[in-house]
């Protein structure tokens, strides 16, 4: 076995193009400098490589290199070029997580290198990414582009609840659907909501936060979505709990939203707000409030340190899972609610973890679900790109390389005490 600081090629070293031999070798000599945690590297035709340290804790990573090309994806695509290479079957890895963690903890080095190569499909990407960006018309193209491939798609890996959003695992012998009701109470128990408040919730999803504080604490809920398909599923569970009476559903744009609110919920739908537009959610937040309201807005966030290189970058998932997306940091969340509002940030908590674990459980549901997938139309390819969007999450979460918090606003007119003891 070879160890870091070798290279030694056997006699299937010849068989691969020039290009992709040459890929092959700076990528060796990046991963020569990765230090946090171990990767085994697996070639027909290679020693095996080991890389980094074995006596870190962490769990091994092993990538298996079925194909060349490979090597050629790794140096100019980043997780971009990673992603279609696995989705190519060019590449496999025994535990996929383990894999990506591995990447993730040595993030910022692989950032570097990226930085050096990527400038072959960066433009093409960067165009693509400002061709996605969420103008009103773009915007429903984009929810739709994801939402709408199907409701039986979300019904494989979701808890009935469907809950598309991180859960709250209250032991750690909870099921899904236990995490996810545990999630849906805590906001509603965060807002304090009475049977008199009327809320407004920007994200409908399929109606599942609707449905509960309706049914749990008697309040009136507007919300919207932008999503066919979720729009006309949510109709049906609003008709099925009986519930027509206490939930209005819209299909406006954010946006377009008019009236007065005692209460706004907003649960992971920042992230298709884009940075172009964040100062425009919050000032419509801020408009739609009474001046004794409150707002929960559940947000996917970027470490500070990391949120300027995201924004001129574009990563897999705005490549391929959530067109015109974007994670915003609490530092660009914050100076837009400073500009836009009068808005006070009261209770901030982070569940990243709790984030691992819901993805983990979607993910086992999915790819226990592949013949049922299989026919109702979603290919191998299809399949593919999942498994590995399910993983390339979880193990950010994992690393803390992004996280997910609960933010309660207030209107200064509110005077509630503190919500610590939720």
């Amino acid at each position: 076995m070879e160890n870091l600081n070798t290279s030694v090629e056997t006699t299937g070293s010849g068989s691969a193009p020039m290009l992709s031999r040459f890929a092959r070798t700076l990528v060796i000599q990046q991963l020569r400098l990765l230090a946090e945690g171990q990767l085994t590297v697996r070639e027909t035709g290679f020693e095996d490589l080991v890389f980094g340290d074995g006596n870190t804790g962490y769990p091994p990573a092993e990538l298996i290199i079925h194909d060349h090309s490979t090597w050629r994806d790794l140096l100019t695509g980043g997780s971009v070029g990673a992603a279609e290479a696995f989705v190519a079957g060019d590449w496999s890895t025994p535990d996929l997580v383990a894999l990506l963690r591995f990447f993730t903890r040595n993030v910022d080095r692989m950032n570097e290198f990226e930085d050096r190569f990527s400038w072959v499909t960066k433009p093409t990407l960067k165009g693509l990414h400002w061709l996605n960006r969420n103008t009103k018309e773009g915007s429903r193209k984009n929810i739709s582009a994801h939402y709408d491939l199907g409701n039986a798609l979300f019904e494989t890996f979701l808890d009935p609840t469907m809950m598309y959003s991180s859960a709250i695992y209250p032991s750690a012998e909870s099921t899904l659907e236990e995490a996810a009701v545990h999630k849906l109470d805590t906001i509603c128990r965060k807002l304090d909501l009475q049977p008199a408040d009327k809320v407004i919730e920007i994200g409908t999803g399929w109606g599942g936060f609707a449905i509960h504080a309706a049914k749990h604490y008697g309040c009136h809920v507007t919300t919207t979505t932008i999503s066919r398909e979720q729009l006309e599923l949510a109709q049906e569970r609003v008709r099925q709990e009986g519930l027509e009476d206490r939930i209005t559903l819209l299909f406006d744009d954010y946006r377009d939203l008019e009236g007065q609110f005692d209460k706004l919920v907003s649960i992971e739908m920042i992230e298709a707000v884009g940075p172009q537009f964040l100062d425009s959610y919050f000032s419509r937040i801020n408009a739609l409030l009474k001046p004794q309201g409150l707002a929960l807005v559940q947000a996917i966030n970027m470490p500070e340190q990391r949120y300027q290189r995201a924004l001129k970058n574009v990563d897999f998932i705005q490549r391929f899972i959530f067109p015109g997306s974007f994670i915003p940091s609490f530092g660009a969340i914050l100076e837009s609610v400073r500009k836009e509002s009068n808005l006070v940030l009261t209770h901030v908590e982070d569940t990243g973890f709790h984030y691992a674990r819901t993805l983990h459980d979607w993910c086992e549901r999915f790819m226990a679900r592949r013949d049922q997938l299989e026919a109702m139309g979603y290919d191998q390819a299809f399949r593919r790109l999942w498994h590995f969007y399910f993983a390339y999450c979880e193990a950010g979460f994992s690393e803390r390389a992004i996280g997910v918090a609960q933010l309660v606003f207030a209107k200064p007119g509110n005077k509630r005490e503190s919500i610590l003891s939720v």
